[in-house]
């Protein structure tokens, strides 16, 4: 089993930075090849913004978000983190850390937002 808690959401002005942490707590025999983040705004689907690799760390992005975000792991500390620079109004979403059911699962940005485990979230709201 996986339990996802993000933090460090809130309002920031448009051009700002925010960092968002997810604590990673497993128990028993869990295994994935990847962690990302997705994140949905109100009245939209959810959409995939950045997967990690578990084993190489090799990190690939939405387009819309590409050059601005970064995703990084740390696994002293079990934590995943969403580094969101030059953020723009339409970056306005609530933001969920996720995890695949299984190593078979697929690790894309878009299969994130279809991930087995994620967090209650996290607001990110920017405004203009």
């Amino acid at each position: 089993h996986v339990q996802l808690v993000e933090s460090g959401g809130g309002s920031v002005q448009e051009g700002g930075s925010v960092r968002l942490s997810c604590t990673v707590s497993i128990t028993g025999s869990y295994s994935s090849r990847c962690l990302g983040w997705f994140r949905q705004a109100p009245g939209k689907e959810r959409e995939g913004v950045a997967i990690i690799s578990t084993r190489t760390g090799i990190t690939i992005y939405a387009g819309s978000v590409k050059g601005r975000f970064t995703i990084s792991r740390d696994n002293a500390k079990n934590t995943l983190y969403l580094q969101m620079d030059t953020l723009k109004p339409e970056d306005t979403a609530m933001y969920h850390c996720a995890a695949p059911r299984s190593p078979d699962s697929p690790c894309t940005v878009c299969s994130t937002s279809d991930f087995a485990y994620s967090g209650q979230g996290t607001q990110v709201t920017v405004s203009s």
